[in-house]
């Protein structure tokens, strides 16, 4: 089972994002050697929490940083961008870093009403489908009678993924013959129906002959149950204060969640936040093969916001560790 990670590059509390990148940069190169396939950076906008905004720039500085993963974006927000920037970007970088870049796609603006305007974003426009199906062009065979051409970036062939929380990213990837991401790690419950979806409808093409499906697991790993629960909690408190329109840096882990955010956010948030594997080796082993079963992903994708940049490590160690044993 192919494994691989997602980093936000998250700026803990009492920290700066000078401090975010450092870490990433860092937990990129000892990835590598742990064995995961790829490391992903997703695009956020005015987050005091997530320093992976220029997503090209960051995935450029962990391309160097490393020598053999691949590295791409889980994923750009393509309605931020005009299809030949990002050809352009990430054409860019596949010719820097041949055979390892990766481009995921997704529909959504990365950021609140502000962040839409700030782009220059018209909200009502809705042209995902068209983007992508035109940003492929400007990544595939090289087209010398074109008026606009992607250089570089032409002729690179960067693959692309659809990524996606509902059933329209199914449906667009099924559509393109593309491979599927789903964000199962905050927004599971469309998951199974989506899966079904995009490999009942997936027709082959010159990108891919067969559907591939990757999904996203949350992991807390620890060399103790309790150490593991504790260290969730940043993710868990962070969650809900985004989800109470107050985001933040990512906050130091707490003893008592509920005394925090109350019983009922309490459980919003473990809803939302249920594709996770939390505990010490063996059980993120069995919670991880038991999602892996039950949806027979192709390959899965692990991330997980913890505060201690350590800590941080030491659980994507357990998790490599992990997944090599299955």
């Amino acid at each position: 089972m192919p494994f691989s990670l997602l980093d936000l590059s998250p700026v803990p509390e009492g920290f700066e994002p000078a401090d975010a990148i450092r870490n990433t940069l860092d937990l990129a190169r000892r990835a590598e050697n742990w064995g995961y396939g790829r490391f992903w950076l997703a695009e956020h906008h005015n987050m005091p929490g997530i320093a992976s905004a220029a997503t090209a720039v960051l995935i450029g500085l962990v391309a160097q940083a490393t020598s053999r993963m691949r590295v791409g974006a889980g994923g750009i927000m393509l309605p931020n961008h005009a299809p030949l920037t990002v050809a352009e970007a990430f054409g860019t970088l596949a010719t820097a870093f041949p055979d390892r870049i990766d481009l995921g796609l997704g529909r959504a603006p990365g950021g609140d009403g502000a962040v839409i305007r700030a782009l220059r974003r018209d909200p009502m426009a809705d042209s995902f489908p068209q983007d992508v199906v035109e940003l492929l062009d400007y990544l595939g065979p090289e087209r010398p009678g074109a008026p606009v051409r992607a250089l570089p970036g032409e002729g690179t062939n960067v693959p692309v993924w659809i990524l996606g929380s509902s059933l329209f990213g199914a449906q667009l990837a099924a559509h393109l013959g593309l491979p599927y991401a789903f964000a199962s790690h905050f927004a599971p419950s469309d998951m199974e129906q989506a899966i079904a979806i995009y490999r009942d409808r997936f027709r082959p093409g010159p990108w891919n002959d067969r559907p591939h499906v990757m999904i996203a697991i949350n992991v807390f790993a620890a060399d103790s149950t309790e150490e593991a629960q504790h260290l969730r909690t940043s993710m868990q408190l962070a969650f809900a204060r985004l989800r109470t329109g107050m985001p933040g840096k990512l906050p130091r882990p707490v003893r008592d969640l509920d005394a925090e955010i109350g019983p009922q956010m309490r459980r919003m948030v473990d809803q939302a936040l249920k594709i996770s594997a939390v505990g010490d080796a063996g059980q993120v082993k069995d919670q991880v093969q038991a999602l892996i079963t039950q949806h027979r992903p192709d390959e899965v994708i692990l991330t997980g916001q913890i505060h201690d940049h350590d800590a941080r490590l030491r659980s994507f160690e357990i998790a490599a560790e992990v997944m090599r044993s299955l």
